[in-house]
C-alpha cells in the first residue's frame, strides 16, 4: 500500500469496525479472541516519482476459521476504508 504507517493506523479502526486491537511492532491483532483477523505491516522503500516520494508498506491480512461470506465481508470493509482516489 502507498501509505504511511501513521496514516494506516489512523484509518485502521474504521476498517475493522472499531474493534480494539494491539499493535506490537509490525503485528496487529484484535484484543477480542472472537475476532478472526491478524494484520502484518512491513515497511518498504519509498516510491519515487520525480521529486515526489511516497511511503509504502506491505500489508498482509490473515483470517482464521472464516467462511466465504465472512471473509468477503471483512475484506470488503477493509478495502472500502483504504480506497484511494486519484485525479
Amino acid at each position: 500500500m502507498t501509505i504511511s504507517r501513521d496514516a494506516f493506523l489512523r484509518s485502521l479502526p474504521a476498517a475493522v469496525a472499531d474493534a480494539a486491537f494491539l499493535v506490537d511492532g509490525g503485528n496487529i491483532r484484535p484484543l477480542d479472541p472472537n475476532q478472526k483477523w491478524r494484520i502484518v505491516i512491513t515497511g518498504l522503500s519509498d516510491l519515487s516519482i520525480g521529486m515526489i516520494r511516497l511511503p509504502r508498506h506491505r500489508v498482509e491480512i490473515f483470517l482464521t476459521d472464516c467462511g466465504v461470506e465472512e471473509t468477503r465481508r471483512l475484506l470488503d470493509r477493509f478495502e472500502l476504508y483504504f480506497r484511494r482516489g486519484g485525479g
